[in-house]
């Protein structure tokens, strides 16, 4: 037992290992929660940090705490923020549904290294955890890690997602290609206007998720147990607000209804049906990119995607569209997450969600895969594809479908004629047609130009 030393709380001892940072609320944890071995995540933990830092900032500023002790939490809160001491945070995703275990994790490690800090005894309840409840430290912590890593992480790689689109249209745009509808042949587009389509995708993504981050950004903290506030200083859950919103960067507001934030975790289930606009957007234009390049030779090939990797153990010069292919599986997976955070966020039992450790994994997973694949897309998949002339113009002059020109002319029926008789023959539409209609070359150049048939009109 050299290895353990005896830690007691409410329910009695037992022993903690000797080097741990954590006490006995952490190891009652352990103890019970050996279900899958994965721990919170590190966003929420910084996020825990940064939490229990602005609690000590505003109760000292209120008058409730040392400045000797809030100044040793603060000390100890940034060294986790700083990425230290992850691994004394073991408390599994799968416990108590309201996270209590994790905030008392929080609580006992930040104690630890405040009292050594400090040189005074500093108690994680009392001390570490006043005026706070794990009921409105938790669904802060969700919406805080949300909202740190949509501002600084997601948000930006969609914008360089978007810049590469952007790029790309001006570097490819005016190539006319052949349109699809139900993956067969079909008006022809140019690049722009496939590119601007998948862009505004993507930005529309992008302002859903800003519009729902208002209300994430609208806090718990301060509502304590049940949303009364019991405990804490009336004062606290604005003064919260005003000093993590300096520390983080981000605006944070305390919430207008804190039975709303303790009770329910709408806002998030918001935010994870944008994250799932996003991956549906994102599965759009990963598959989109997947057939253009498909081929070489038996596929589209209207596009080269930048060879990556080998795409075969046993097939020699294989390449495939590994970019593509990673981030159609992110959008699987994000669009299951919001499935489990739907279910979870039902889970609000009168006034307190009991599902938020499983909230706080996937929303926290959505968000990072979903920023990495974003960046991978544009800097390795957009930035990079080269546009196949050749087979681009081959399809375009054999589309049979650009016979839709010559209705307004000919007739539908007519031009129904000559479309079937282009494709028997595999002959180009224009020549067919100047064998069936009293049409000269020159106007149905005029009318068959595929570049004004992307412009619409008559």
């Amino acid at each position: 037992m050299s290895n353990f030393r005896t830690e007691s709380d409410s329910m009695g001892e037992l022993q903690v290992p000797i080097d741990a940072l954590y006490q006995a609320q952490t190891q009652r944890a352990v103890n019970n929660f050996a279900i899958s071995g994965l721990p919170m995540p590190k966003q929420f933990i910084t996020a825990l940090a940064y939490i229990k830092q602005a609690a000590a900032q505003s109760n000292c500023e209120l008058g409730h705490l040392s400045k000797a002790k809030a100044d040793a939490i603060e000390q100890a809160c940034q060294s986790i923020i700083d990425g230290e001491h992850v691994e004394h945070f073991p408390v599994d995703i799968f416990q108590t549904g309201s996270g209590t275990s994790s905030n008392m994790n929080a609580n006992e490690v930040i104690a630890t290294l405040a009292s050594r800090i400090g040189n005074e005894s500093i108690h994680p309840n009392d001390d570490v955890n006043m005026g706070q409840s794990s009921n409105d430290v938790v669904p802060t912590a969700i919406a805080l890690s949300s909202a740190i890593n949509v501002v600084y992480e997601l948000l930006p790689s969609l914008e360089n997602l978007s810049q590469s689109l952007e790029k790309k249209k001006a570097e490819v745009g005016h190539i006319v290609k052949t349109g699809r509808t139900h993956l067969m042949d079909a008006m022809p587009v140019t690049f722009d206007q496939t590119l601007s389509a998948w862009q505004s995708q993507v930005n529309h993504a992008a302002a859903g998720i800003r519009h729902s981050l208002e209300r994430v950004c609208e806090l718990a903290q301060g509502g304590t147990a049940v949303g009364t506030g019991i405990n804490a200083d009336p004062k606290f859950a604005a003064k919260f607000a005003e000093n993590l919103s300096a520390n983080v960067g981000i605006r944070f507001t305390p919430s207008s209804n804190f039975f709303y934030n303790i009770g329910s975790q709408d806002a998030i289930v918001a935010l994870s049906g944008q994250l799932k606009v996003l991956a549906v957007a994102q599965m759009k234009i990963a598959n989109d990119l997947r057939w253009m390049n498909s081929g070489p030779l038996a596929g589209l090939g209207e596009i080269e995607l930048e060879a990556l990797q080998p795409g075969s153990s046993i097939m020699p010069g294989k390449v495939n569209p590994v970019i593509p292919e990673a981030a159609a599986m992110v959008s699987a997976q994000v669009i299951g997450n919001d499935a489990t955070i739907t279910v979870a966020g039902q889970a609000g039992n009168f006034e307190l969600n009991v599902m938020l450790p499983v909230i706080a994994y996937n929303i926290l997973q959505s968000i990072e895969l979903l920023a990495n694949s974003a960046q991978a897309l544009g800097d390795k998949a957009i930035a990079s594809f080269k546009v196949n002339q050749p087979n681009i113009d081959k399809a375009l002059a054999k589309n049979p479908i650009l016979v839709t020109a010559l209705n307004p002319v000919i007739g539908y029926e007519k031009a129904a004629k000559i479309a079937k008789q282009a494709y028997k023959e595999a002959r180009p539409i224009i020549d067919v047609a100047e064998q069936e209609t009293d049409l000269p070359r020159s106007e149905l150049e005029k009318l068959l130009n595929p570049t004004k048939l992307t412009q619409g009109g008559l």
